[in-house]
């Protein structure tokens, strides 16, 4: 489990209780050892969390200063969990695994009413077999986060293929299909390509600089757009 995830539990496992919770009962709940309550703790209090409590005492958070849980409006749950589902269907497998435990977070925070309702949505994505399930998606994203020059054998819509040697920036869903942004070396300039038709691709090994003139805003201007 990840440090800032854990910080979290432990919060939300201190939360609204009356009675101070043990060191050795957070440790069951985390799975972790006393020693790592026992900093997470003090890291906590030296953050401004307010926690009261000693080691072999227990622990609580300081009465008529709990942290107050997320509020969202019913219109805006929904909108999160409608987002999580077609981040899950679309997204590809690294960020729908995200879309996941985040929503599990804050559902974790929310009033039993709210909770109740993010269940309601009627508006689904059904993650069926296609594109986004194949890999090339996640593959694509961690050549845009590291910026890795890519060598890719593209057809276009007549079926005419090209080797290219590229410079990914960007990815973007536009309802139907996806589209990856880059600078395309072998037509210097900004090109936009579909992954369903790169048939086969691969990381140089390069790592492309970043610079203003071939950049992410320079391809955005390019083609007329700009970020939500």
């Amino acid at each position: 489990m990840r440090r800032a995830d854990r910080l979290f539990l432990l919060i939300h496992a201190l939360r609204g209780r009356r009675n101070a919770i043990t060191a050795q009962r957070l440790a069951e709940t985390l799975e972790v050892s006393l020693r790592t309550v026992y900093r997470d703790v003090a890291d906590l209090q030296r953050s401004g969390v307010p926690i009261e409590g000693e080691a072999g005492v227990g622990y609580l958070l300081r009465k008529g200063s709990d942290i107050p849980p997320l509020m969202f409006t019913p219109d805006e749950l929904e909108a999160l969990v409608v987002g999580s589902r077609f981040v899950r269907a679309f997204g590809g497998e690294r960020l729908g695994r995200g879309a996941t435990t985040a929503l599990l977070k804050i559902e974790a925070v929310l009033p039993p009413e709210l909770r109740a309702s993010s269940e309601r949505s009627r508006i689904f994505a059904p993650e069926v077999e296609r594109l986004e399930t194949s890999g090339i998606i996640d593959a694509l994203h961690d050549a845009v986060t590291a910026r890795q020059v890519l060598r890719i054998d593209y057809r276009d819509e007549s079926g005419r293929g090209s080797a290219r040697e590229i410079e990914p920036l960007c990815l973007a869903f536009w309802g139907g299909s996806w589209t990856l942004g880059a600078w395309c070396r072998l037509r210097s300039d900004f090109r936009s390509f579909r992954p369903d038709r790169i048939v086969e691709y691969s990381g140089t090994g390069e790592i492309f600089a970043d610079e203003r003139s071939r950049g992410l805003q320079a391809y955005l201007d390019a083609m007329g757009v700009s970020p939500a």
